[in-house]
């Protein structure tokens, strides 16, 4: 049997072909066979660099357009927050696609309901991470909604930005993909806490709280507070998420004495317990968190509510006595959607501005390294609502730590503190 050695030929685009090793057409003479092949070779290159450069740059980043997602408590127990959240989002996306977007990508927002249930936050952040392929989560409501859901973000390198809640695990440990701008809960309490058991001359302090992640911030920041005056909590009670009744744990810091009382509480828990504890005439100072500074307390509690005090950092915009500017953006805001707007339809707003900001500063060739880049280095002025200015670096993700104390009277808040910093 003859063997026949032959030379293997390589195939190159537009229908060329090599039989010679490339060092021989480089290094031998030039020919006019060999010139075609240089120029097929660059023309290949030109091309695979074209089409790379034509693919989307990063999950939910198009040539037109950045998916966002954001989930939302939208039927459950602290509905009325996260349907104003939505609200303002939404009033920020219409205003940037309006101007043409940011670098000429639209905005498109996705938002999910978890009902305020950490369950549902998970299945919402696995259609929104893996179905949808948004680039961000932003604004989600809710500590343990949060805590859920980000470890199905983080695996697909999805950034958790600016969620609606002040909880340190928005921040800490330190994560890549994290980036907070509420003063936490824990440094409200810590701060705040101490001031007004002076000014009030209180002996024995309480705590009512939600037996979950928010609540527990609540609890340690006062904890922390107390400590550096040389207290200690005289009575603890909890209740569960979703909770209506709270005639037991009142009875209980009422036969404890309490004269004040630090709620871990939100909407209707906060309204529940000052409600029960008037009607069987117990007064102690309440005090909250930035998670009952809302305008629904004094709307859904009435006068009973007047007394309590709360901690924040962006004030409820009054419109009868706010700005011009906030007045017209209130009128934007209730011409879209017919109704006023809330401090929450401010975070909301305040969520996508910050983010509208990092993506132009990071340039058209958006990609989650380019937007961390240009968060880690971004200063975010003091707005019109009063929140003050946020900085972020590589090693620091809270954009704020500074809140201030207010009180409700006469069925509004008023302001009654400075901004104080931990």
């Amino acid at each position: 049997m003859r063997l026949t050695r032959t030379t293997k030929r390589s195939t190159f685009p537009f229908g060329l072909s090599l039989s010679k090793p490339f060092g021989e057409l480089r290094d031998g003479p030039s020919t006019s066979s060999g010139r075609a092949v240089r120029v097929a070779v660059a023309c290949a290159a030109a091309l695979a660099t074209t089409l790379a450069l034509a693919a989307p740059p990063a999950q939910g980043v198009s040539k037109n357009e950045i998916v966002l997602g954001s989930i939302q408590d939208l039927s459950g127990p602290i509905a009325g927050f996260g349907k104003h959240v939505r609200l303002g989002m939404l009033l920020r996306v219409d205003e940037v696609n309006e101007q043409g977007g940011v670098n000429g990508r639209k905005i498109k927002l996705l938002v999910e309901d978890s009902a305020y249930d950490p369950k549902k936050a998970v299945l919402a952040a696995q259609k929104l991470v893996n179905q949808d392929k948004i680039f961000a989560m932003v604004g989600h409501i809710g500590t343990a909604q949060n805590n859920a859901a980000m470890p199905v973000q983080f695996e697909k390198n999805v950034i958790n930005f600016f969620p609606v809640t002040a909880a340190r695990e928005m921040y800490e440990p330190f994560h890549r993909l994290k980036y907070s701008f509420a003063a936490t809960y824990f440094d409200q309490m810590r701060t705040a806490l101490p001031k007004l058991v002076k000014e009030k001359n209180a002996k024995k302090v309480c705590t009512l709280y939600q037996d979950d992640d928010f609540g527990l911030e609540v609890l340690r920041g006062a904890e922390a507070g107390l400590k550096s005056m040389g207290m200690e909590l005289v009575e603890k009670t909890s209740y569960k998420r979703g909770a209506t009744d709270f005639s037991s744990q009142v009875a209980r810091m009422k036969v404890a004495g309490c004269d004040f009382v630090v709620l871990g509480t939100i909407i209707r828990e906060t309204i529940g317990t000052i409600g029960e504890a008037r009607k069987t005439g117990f007064s102690p100072t309440f005090f909250g968190s930035s998670a009952t500074y809302t305008d629904l307390i004094h709307k859904l509690g009435g006068k009973a509510m007047d007394g309590l005090y709360a901690t924040h950092t962006v004030q409820h915009p009054y419109l009868d006595e706010a700005s011009q500017p906030i007045r017209f953006w209130a009128t934007k805001y209730k011409t879209k959607f017919n109704e006023d707007p809330t401090v929450f339809s401010v975070y909301g707003y305040n969520v996508i501005d910050g983010f509208l900001q990092a993506a132009q500063k990071a340039g058209p060739n958006l990609t989650t390294d380019s937007f961390i880049k240009a968060m880690d280095s971004l200063t975010i002025p003091a707005d019109m609502f009063g929140g003050p200015e946020q900085t972020f670096s590589p090693k620091k993700r809270l954009g704020n730590d500074l809140s201030r104390l207010s009180q409700l009277q006469d069925g509004r808040w008023k302001v009654v503190s400075d901004y104080v910093r931990p």
